[in-house]
């Protein structure tokens, strides 16, 4: 209680002082000058200001003539402040089952003004509730001004926004068809994934206006990863998933309502993994005059965790090295590239030892070309001299007389976005191993490409 009655004793006090050193003392000076100056008067002014009850009564009178003009606001005792009460809440008064409300700001901006007493009493006791009252209304567009409900007293208060232009609409509701994001499920154990989530209800019903319904797109219960604590392969049940409502781009939509408004679903955990080989890749130009005579990693395979569709596609797990002007023979360091989609690899360096010999070539000759990606409708063809060609191999004497590598060299055409008619093709030329170059001697062929008779 001491705290609330400390402003008005501070108050008084201040009165006080002011009293005294603007009425009391300054009255009591012009009386005594006022004597000095009549001194044929002198002695009924001392008889006058010798009584003991002349200065209280002539402060007293004083006093309540101050007070008058005081609390008449004629005078200002203390000049006046102003403090800002931010992101105060708005309760919004309307029929939620029959409406639905557009335009309302999620809060409000209360400015305060008065003296520093009459603020502080009004942040410390004052309720300081914004209402939006839209009872009285139906569907349409209105402009409505917000409501503060307040006890403060002597204080004056201004809202920001003031006023705000809502639009009500009626309330319609449509069934539609969930589905689930899983979130950060990078936090899980690198060893597990999830193989399925199953959601304990497919269907659920959206409330809001026509207009806003017609923008979802999608409804989505978003699965949170991280709150799933097993750390061995197994099923878990996670309880008050949130559903969101999303429109075609992507963006969430605020004002719709998802009954039930939060699902359960049953997670099931799994550990696939596959063993795949490590292979060489190699990046640059070596120096002229040299090649790859062997490139031989020190990790042979290495366990892969992830989905199972991710890692069935792969085919092998790259070690990556820069060959860039080397000449000599040279062991490296190699950091394992870890595909996307994969969580874990049992190892995730290797020395790559590489040797370095004097670059011979060799030329392969009539290597049947490939055509690749051609319409399911189309046929093509090419003159005698266009459907083989000559392949320039580059590496040590070792390697390009080594028929397995050799046989891993493929020429193709992209026949992909091409209709019928004659083309101009790029032949590509591909091989298996990175102990040698090889390059098409013809760059291009022609191709004709016909529709399929019916």
């Amino acid at each position: 209680m001491s705290k609330i009655f400390r402003p008005f004793i501070k108050l008084f006090k201040l009165l006080y002082r002011i009293i005294d050193k603007l009425l009391v003392t300054p009255i009591s000076r012009l009386i005594y000058k006022i004597g000095e100056l009549s001194k044929e008067n002198s002695g009924r002014f001392e008889k006058i200001l010798n009584r003991p009850n002349v200065l209280i009564y002539l402060s007293l009178i004083c006093s309540i003539g101050l007070f008058v003009l005081v609390d008449s606001k004629v005078i200002n005792l203390t000049e006046n402040n102003a403090e800002i009460l931010r992101n105060q809440k708005i309760n919004v008064l309307y029929n939620e089952e029959a409406y639905v409300i557009e335009g309302v700001p999620e809060s409000v901006d209360i400015t305060l003004i008065g003296s520093k007493s009459s603020i502080y009493l009004a942040t410390q006791l004052g309720n300081h509730e914004v209402e939006l009252d839209l009872a009285k209304y139906g569907v349409g567009t209105y402009k409505v001004d917000f409501k503060y409900n307040h006890s403060a007293t002597n204080v004056d208060y201004k809202l920001y926004p003031p006023t705000v232009t809502v639009k009500i609409s009626e309330k319609v509701s449509q069934k539609r068809n969930l589905t689930y994001d899983l979130l950060n499920e990078e936090r899980l154990d690198s060893k597990l994934s999830i193989s399925s989530v199953t959601l304990d209800t497919s269907e659920v019903v959206i409330k809001s206006s026509q207009e806003i319904l017609d923008k979802v797109a999608v409804v989505k219960a978003l699965v949170d990863a991280s709150q799933i604590n097993l750390k061995e392969t197994g099923e878990i049940t996670l309880e008050s998933i949130p559903l969101v409502a999303y429109d075609s781009v992507g963006n969430k939509l605020e004002n719709v309502e998802i009954v039930p408004s939060k699902v359960s679903a049953k997670i099931a955990i799994d550990s696939y993994h596959a063993t795949k080989p490590v292979r060489v890749i190699t990046s640059g130009t070596m120096t002229n005059g040299k090649a790859i005579g062997s490139a031989i990693s020190s990790i042979k395979e290495v366990e892969v965790y992830g989905d199972k569709e991710v890692v069935d596609k792969l085919n092998y797990i790259e070690a990556p090295i820069s060959i860039n002007n080397l000449d000599s023979n040279k062991t490296f360091a190699v950091t394992l590239n870890k595909p996307s989609g994969v969580r874990y690899l049992s190892e995730t360096s290797s020395q790559v030892s590489v040797t370095v010999g004097e670059a011979r070539q060799r030329t392969i000759t009539d290597v049947s070309i490939l055509y690749v990606n051609l319409g399911e409708d189309l046929t093509p063809g090419a003159s005698p001299e266009d459907r083989k060609i000559d392949i320039i191999v580059t590496g040590v004497e070792s390697v390009i007389n080594n028929e397995d590598i050799i046989k891993g060299i493929t020429a193709t055409v992209d026949l992909s976005a091409l209709k019928s008619g004659t083309h101009q093709v790029p032949v590509k030329v591909t091989t298996q191993s990175e102990l040698i170059t090889a390059q098409p001697v013809k760059t291009e062929i022609t191709v004709t490409i016909t529709n399929k008779k019916v």
